[in-house]
């Protein structure tokens, strides 16, 4: 090898080291496709087709991961946006960790604690620094930090990459170096950076130059770029943030959340983890949509490896919110550790409304979604091919949402009758492999 090259090598490394990032091309799906040989000697493939991996295609994942070592499963907690949006205040923030830890939530894994805009006032003060609101956070950021801790919960803040942020408080363009400084040293665990007041600037250069001051700081804090799919960041953003939002926002109606569910189906293939992409917040129990929807709502994101990230007021949560929200066994699909995110693959039925998602979970399962966007009820049936399924092979079926098994020996498709809206979701595990609980 010449010196040259040697060089550029040395170069390339000391770049990786530098920014905190590692290459990584992994494929998450090796563990499906490592043949197992049985007594006689004959390979199996636990009951999945060669057409498994082009249907769960993870090629995309992996190139120059961060490594900040968060985010191996998709985010869990609360943000304020949804329900308050600029009608924040401490107190607010201090009752909602209250209500994750009374209801249980947090137990499940809601742990982050997010404020969005507002917290901070209209300027910078005389030495440049961003300063909490006073009339809304005269305690500070710190003892708010110091209270969520105290739960053993994570405080989540709020910045964009741009001079202003979308309610025009002062952003952190130019400022990453300090304002990094800030947040670590005030017990910040997450950043949600916004694309606001932009200047024009394009996302690739805006947002690297926060995660190499996040990087410097020291503290690890979860970096999740809100750049509304503009310049489509599933393309770039895994060497930059932990998430990135591949969608503009989200609001509370059926139209708003089927539409962005299937913007980011397109970008399935770039996700696992340490880098999820982010169709925005949940408006589960915002009052926009019918429990049907909002369960079709939990349901996909959990399926997609979204991250989850309640969007109502905790401190108010209704029974059938609750329901919804803490469903432990659709929670696990989310949190799978094999971390390959669902997609739809298949749909037929006017305008493709009647629909088929699906993706591959540890241990060799399968989620499976059967999601009705008509409007009338219709019978969704999953045959084995779309899925990646031999068409001899039989499975278990459990109902994520009865939590019960409904059939123990399907062979070569699964049906069933779904309300208009409303979805049914299940793990088939192939009987090659023993039945694992949930």
């Amino acid at each position: 090898m010449s010196k040259a090259m040697k060089g550029i090598i040395f170069i390339v490394v000391l770049c990786l080291i530098d920014v905190g990032i590692e290459g990584r091309v992994v494929s998450l799906l090796q563990s499906f496709e490592k043949e197992s040989t049985t007594s006689d000697g004959f390979g199996h493939n636990h009951g999945y087709s060669k057409s498994f991996n082009g249907i769960f295609d993870t090629s995309n994942y992996g190139i120059l991961q961060l490594n900040n070592g968060l985010a191996r499963t998709p985010q869990m907690g609360w943000n304020s946006w949804n329900f308050f949006a600029c009608n924040i205040n401490e107190t607010v923030i201090k009752e909602t960790a209250d209500a994750l830890i009374s209801t249980g939530l947090a137990d499940l894994g809601y742990v982050y604690v997010n404020i969005d805009d507002c917290w901070s006032f209209v300027t910078r003060d005389s030495e440049g620094q961003l300063v909490p609101d006073p009339k809304t956070f005269p305690s500070g950021i710190k003892a708010l930090a110091d209270y969520i801790h105290g739960k053993g919960l994570k405080l989540g803040i709020y910045s964009d990459a741009g001079a202003f942020t979308c309610e025009v408080r002062p952003g952190s363009l130019f400022h990453e170096k300090d304002d990094a400084s800030l947040f670590s040293s005030w017990g910040v665990d997450y950043l949600k950076y916004d694309n606001c007041f932009n200047l024009g600037i394009k996302p690739e250069k805006r947002y690297p130059p926060m995660r190499d001051a996040l990087n410097a700081t020291g503290r690890t804090i979860f970096y999740s770029l809100c750049e509304w799919g503009v310049d489509d960041p599933a393309l770039w953003a895994g060497k930059v943030g932990n998430s990135w939002r591949t969608t503009d926002d989200i609001n509370d109606t059926w139209a708003s959340m089927t539409t962005i569910a299937d913007l980011n189906d397109k970008w399935a293939s770039y996700a696992g983890p340490g880098g999820w992409n982010d169709p925005d917040m949940l408006e589960v129990g915002n009052g926009g949509m019918s429990y049907q929807e909002y369960r079709s709502h939990f349901s996909i994101w959990a399926l997609m490896k979204a991250p989850l990230l309640v969007g109502c007021d905790v401190r108010n949560i209704t029974a059938e919110t609750f329901e919804i929200l803490s469903n432990e066994e659709v929670i696990a699909v989310n949190q799978d550790p094999l971390g390959v995110q669902g997609r739809k693959v298949y749909e037929t039925g006017t305008d493709g409304c009647l629909q088929v998602w699906a993706g591959p979970l540890s241990g060799h399962r399968l989620a499976v979604v059967l999601w009705n966007r008509c409007s009338e009820s219709a019978t969704i049936t999953a045959g084995w091919e779309a899925l990646g399924l031999e068409f001899s092979t039989s499975v278990s079926v459990r109902d994520l949402w009865q939590h019960k098994y409904v059939a123990v020996d399907a062979v070569a498709s699964f049906g069933t009758q779904v309300d208009s809206h409303n979805c049914h979701m299940y793990i088939f595990t192939p009987q090659t492999v023993a039945r694992s609980a949930i």
